[in-house]
């Protein structure tokens, strides 16, 4: 199972996800027991990745997926880390989806929350590579978060999942905003319908990971991986829940 690191970036600063109610993020001020300058999204990236032993970083820049200015200092210094570095970034074109990969993300993060259409992302698909590109299902309380203004219809969640992959993305990721930041854990029967209908990609999960056996769980519903903010935060994840799931994955893979 990998365990990838979010860093939420609001106005310039790391700041910790609830609920998805954007309006009340506050900046992190500590990871575990250590603290850290409140709202330095480097010093948090550092911690995940010196303290509890993570591999990947997903970071989700929240005033660019609001419609807002894209974040374009923090990025670049977080993907000089040399970790494979998730970026969602309010991508909805290609030209927006090259900028992301010229920033230095590993994988584009194309939200259905702001998404206009499958065309729309079949062609950033092929322009900067399926397997770097990832669908983010975006729910709330296991419903489909679409843009009005788009033309993609209000379909089940699993079917959406199927016509992302139909579209030519290599990674999809299941995302409850309402449980972000909530420690309520995650819809595993949406994540087992969503991999019965897109069984290709790479499937990860986030929003309510609240511990070890949230990772197991996610890991028999055929996710591969997990995207965990608040349990690293909080301590609910250690370094050696961390190492034990990415053995698990290795073992797998093995």
């Amino acid at each position: 199972m990998r365990v990838i690191g979010v860093v939420d970036l609001l106005g310039g600063q790391a700041v910790r996800a609830r609920g998805g109610r954007r309006a009340e993020y506050g900046p992190v001020r500590h990871i575990g027991r250590t603290q850290i300058r409140a709202g330095d999204a480097l010093a948090l990236a550092r911690a995940y990745l010196d303290e509890l032993g993570i591999r990947e970083l997903y970071v989700a820049d929240l005033d660019a997926i609001l419609g807002g200015q894209a974040e374009t200092s923090a990025v670049p210094a977080l993907a000089l880390l040399a970790v494979p570095l998730w970026l969602d970034a309010g991508v909805t074109t290609i030209d927006r989806a090259r900028a992301a990969r010229a920033l230095g993300a590993s994988y584009v993060v194309v939200g259905l929350e702001t998404l206009r259409s499958f065309n729309a992302l079949a062609g950033i698909c092929a322009a900067v590579g399926g397997d770097r590109v990832a669908f983010s299902l975006d729910v709330r309380n296991g419903e489909p978060v679409v843009d009005s203004a788009g033309e993609i219809a209000d379909e089940p969640a699993p079917e959406l999942a199927a016509r992302a992959a139909a579209s030519g993305v290599g990674n999809v990721i299941v995302l409850d905003l309402a449980r972000v930041g909530a420690g309520v854990g995650i819809d595993l029967s949406l994540v087992e319908r969503v991999r019965e209908a897109a069984p290709g990609p790479t499937l990860l999960a986030g929003g309510g990971v609240r511990g070890p056996e949230d990772l197991r769980r996610l890991a028999d519903a055929g996710c591969d991986g997990a995207l965990v903010a608040s349990a690293l935060q909080d301590g609910s994840l250690s370094a050696f829940d961390v190492t034990a799931a990415q053995r698990s994955q290795a073992n797998v893979s093995r």
